[in-house]
């Protein structure tokens, strides 16, 4: 079981997808963290911090123009 650790970027919702995967969950993290300083501004911005494993997504955190929800791991 190989879990990816991705941070996406959205401009427009639904739109284009910028993302990286990287084997370590802090260094997803770190770009998660840069996007939002630099995007997160952004009116319709969508930033997400994303687990992937066997296929199956998990987003723990997401930036929107509300600002962020993170989603707890129970």
């Amino acid at each position: 079981m190989v879990t990816k650790n991705r941070a996406r970027l959205q401009f427009v919702c639904d739109g284009p997808v910028v993302e990286g995967d990287m084997a370590v969950p802090g260094t997803a993290q770190d770009r998660y963290t840069e996007w939002v300083g630099l995007y997160g501004a952004g009116p319709t911005v969508v930033i997400q911090l994303i687990a992937e494993t066997d296929g199956r997504e998990y987003v723990s955190r997401k930036w929107t123009a509300a600002g962020e929800v993170a989603n707890s791991t129970s």
